[in-house]
């Protein structure tokens, strides 16, 4: 389900801005920003980096590209 939302001209400027190195588009740009943004203050001991590995893994394993980790 979609929802129209109101944003500022700044952010829709830098979500194109920023969009455009990871081949996003402004909305992909800002649900990622908003994504970010949720996980980070529901685990506010973890940094951006953190998180950030954490979704790739994620995807990882949602697209079945795992491997066996090897401890050492």
């Amino acid at each position: 389900m979609s929802t129209a939302v109101r944003v500022s001209d700044k952010l829709i400027h830098d979500a194109k801005l920023y969009g455009k190195v990871d081949n996003r588009s402004a909305t992909g740009q800002i649900e990622h920003w908003a994504k970010i943004g949720k996980v980070l203050e529901e685990n506010p001991d973890l940094t951006y980096s953190m998180v950030k590995e954490i979704l790739i893994g994620l995807e990882e394993l949602e697209q079945r590209e795992t491997s066996e980790y090897t401890f050492g």
